[in-house]
């Protein structure tokens, strides 16, 4: 079976509620390039997976929410259609830092145990859940979490010169220093947003991939301003995560017969 094939089979499974076997997924933005020359073509996979390593997932309209680029000061769209892989593919006619957004729509995951859940939990810095879980009076068996996915991307393009910025996203990472132009003795300088305010103590996993492909991981936490500086290291490039686990509003958990919500915010970048 073709890779292309097997990428489609499994990303049909997410909208079934049906629940892959490892305890957590990132997804991620992934450039081929994250200092493409002006005037060159820069192509964008969407990426689902552990340990910064996954498979790529095609372009799909009725799993998209939001897919924009911006760029001095101009936010636009992404020109993609149904199943393009990679996701994105556009020609960059301007210098300066493009800062690239995606949002998915809902998907669902059902537990087969409680202690799958505790551990996923628990790996994500939210030791309280068994006891929020237990108080709520929820099964200890097939229960499902809804999850979205907000994610981001920093490119420098020519000069790579620029800022990043809110989008307005639910949850998300904004970097106050530009990898491509910034002085990172003191490390890479980012703030965590929820709902457009600061995310204090919030835990940040951080994924470094060496230019050999060995991937690192580490973790850290906010200050009480939702800040946090990461170490970084020239020639590498750096997947950040992030997860709110909360109780979705009554609605959305009888449109989508779930007991849990998390909202994972994820930022990649790369350091020359």
């Amino acid at each position: 079976m073709k890779k292309t094939v097997i990428t489609l089979i499994l990303f049909a499974l997410f909208p079934l509620g049906i629940a892959l076997p490892a305890v957590a997924h990132e997804f991620w933005l992934a450039p081929q390039n994250y200092q493409p020359e002006t005037g060159s073509t820069l192509q964008v996979r969407l990426r689902n997976g552990q340990g910064f390593k996954g498979i790529e997932i095609g372009y799909f309209d009725d799993r998209t929410e939001m897919f924009d680029w911006f760029q001095n000061q101009t936010r636009s769209p992404v020109i993609a259609r149904a199943g393009d892989f990679p996701a994105m593919s556009m020609q960059v006619d301007q210098d300066g830092l493009m800062v690239l957004a995606y949002e998915a729509t809902y998907s669902t995951v059902q537990y087969r145990d409680l202690e799958k859940f505790l551990k996923f939990a628990a790996h994500k810095d939210f030791t309280d859940i068994e006891v929020r879980h237990t108080q709520r009076d929820l099964p200890l068996e097939r229960f499902s979490e809804i999850y979205t996915r907000f994610c981001k991307s920093l490119i420098g393009i020519g000069d790579g010169a620029g800022q990043d910025l809110e989008t307005g996203m639910q949850t998300e990472f904004v970097a106050q220093t530009n990898p491509y132009t910034d002085d990172l003795a003191d490390g890479f300088k980012v703030q965590l947003l929820y709902h457009g305010h600061p995310r204090p103590n919030a835990q940040i996993e951080v994924f470094e991939r060496a230019p050999d492909g060995v991937v690192e991981i580490t973790y850290l936490h906010t200050d009480d301003q939702g800040r946090a500086a990461i170490p970084v290291k020239p020639a590498h490039i750096y997947l950040l995560d992030a997860v709110i686990l909360r109780e979705p509003d009554a609605a959305l958990a009888t449109e989508k017969y779930a007991v849990w919500e998390t909202l994972w915010a994820s930022l990649t970048f790369a350091v020359p």
